[in-house]
């Protein structure tokens, strides 16, 4: 009767999966509400063991699942960028400007803020307060599909872009979707670019931090293993799509017979190739998914592998969304507590908007100009922060490398922040965004619906 019961219960959530992307196209409410609102009602009522998920005892489950479920999205926000980064045409750099404010100024700045409320008001020790904000300092790849770009653009769209990109035409960069690509490149970016601050509070709860430990810190954890990631994803890329699209034998030729499982083939060996040499396998994918979009840009194989990585992504997000949500109303929440309310619409509400207007307003150039984002732009990019499945696969990673205080506190925490975001910048994405496209003009190149 339990295997029935699990069967029936995948076999509903798989349908709504299927149908609710289509059915809540322009609703004023995501599909990753829905489902996490299925979640938390299925919880409410008396389910069979193997439905139900503890996160000390079930760890190891909720570590692999939510870090495969990343790893696909970030692979297909790598495929799905269109904007090109051409790293000796300073010109490309300065359209990336945003996503390079928010990593630099608004994650460290959202990491210490959140730390210093954990360990201030919550009462956390120094590495579990660290820990805290490691955790929900990244946005997510997967639960913001509703604020994203959406899959990789036509030929033609292409060409377009591309020439007005050459050309620095004010028209083109008005037109550009600076809203939704920030948020995408900064959601593929920072997911690798938080676990420097990760292994920070591991080496700092494992006991005495030395000075010669804050120099490995800096020199390994920060640079050296962000640069293998970055190399690796780069090197991967590059070899996978001078192999699908220019191989001397037709048979290797991928690109030719649209053979789209190429894109995971990538994804898996990019980041066991990163992981195996130390790097940063986060980092590896999305570079890799970027090398590999920047061969032959224009291509409608990018497409094809897009197609198959989003169906993939959804599958994976359904199952995590269910069982978190039904983990939430079903033991996971026992050990919130009021400061951990606090902390979570602290974070949603203030602190991830205050430092992304810090981030971007600092100097800010005109909406026409490169990476240039208007002040509405600014204040929609700094709220829509999602936190997601990310959070859950840094907290289960730490979780099995150091001993850490109030744990049940965090698994709270974290679940309650996860879900408060998933509902409250899922109800306000679609009405939000489209007063942007709204006034942009939803047909410039660059400007995606959202998916």
């Amino acid at each position: 009767m339990t295997d029935a019961v699990v069967f029936l219960v995948a076999g509903l959530c798989l349908l709504l999966a299927v149908v609710l992307p289509q059915a809540l196209r322009r609703a004023a409410v995501s599909a990753p509400t829905v489902l996490v609102g299925v979640g938390l009602l299925i919880g409410l009522f008396p389910i069979p063991e193997s439905l139900s998920l503890d996160p000390e005892g079930d760890r190891e489950l909720i570590l692999h699942v939510t870090e495969l479920t990343v790893l696909v999205a970030l692979m297909g926000v790598g495929l799905a960028l269109d904007r090109p980064l051409r790293p000796r045409i300073r010109r490309t750099w300065g359209y990336w400007s945003p996503t390079w404010r928010l990593l630099a100024i608004a994650m460290p700045l959202t990491i210490g803020l959140v730390a210093l409320l954990g360990w201030a008001y919550a009462g956390l020790g120094p590495a579990t307060a660290l820990l805290l904000g490691a955790v929900l300092a990244p946005t997510d790849p997967v639960l913001a599909s509703d604020v994203q770009v959406g899959g990789p653009m036509t030929a033609e769209e292409i060409d377009e872009l591309e020439t007005g990109l050459d050309s620095d035409d004010g028209d083109t960069a008005e037109r550009l979707d600076e809203v939704r690509f920030s948020l995408t490149s900064e959601a593929g970016l920072n997911d690798g670019l938080a676990f420097p601050f990760v292994y920070l509070a591991i080496l700092l709860a494992a006991g005495s931090f030395t000075l010669a430990d804050a120099g490995t810190w800096v020199g390994w954890y920060l640079v050296g293993k962000v640069v293998l990631g970055v190399m690796v994803g780069l090197a991967s890329g590059w070899v996978l799509s001078r192999v699908a699209f220019r191989s001397s034998r037709p048979s290797l030729r991928l690109a030719e017979q649209g053979e789209p499982l190429l894109a995971l083939a990538a994804l898996l060996a990019s980041y066991g190739a990163a992981e195996l040499v130390g790097g940063y396998g986060f980092l590896a994918v999305f570079t890799c998914a970027m090398a590999m979009r920047a061969s032959e840009r224009a291509h409608d194989y990018h497409r094809a592998m897009h197609e198959v990585v989003e169906r993939l992504e959804r599958l994976f997000t359904l199952a995590v969304l269910l069982f978190l949500g039904i983990a939430t109303t079903n033991g996971l929440l026992d050990g919130l507590e009021v400061s951990g309310v606090v902390v979570a619409l602290a974070l949603i509400f203030v602190i991830r908007p205050a430092a992304g207007v810090i981030a971007l307003g600092l100097r800010p150039k005109p909406a026409a100009q490169a990476g240039g984002l208007s002040a509405s732009d600014r204040r929609a990019v700094a709220f829509f922060g999602v936190r997601g499945v990310g959070s859950l696969y840094y907290l289960a990673y730490a979780a099995g490398e150091a001993e850490f205080t109030d744990l049940p506190w965090l698994w709270s925490t974290v679940a309650f922040t996860i879900v408060a975001s998933v509902l409250v910048h899922g109800i306000a994405a679609t009405p939000w965004l489209d007063r942007v496209d709204r006034r942009r003009g939803a047909s410039g190149p660059g400007l995606a619906a959202p998916r």
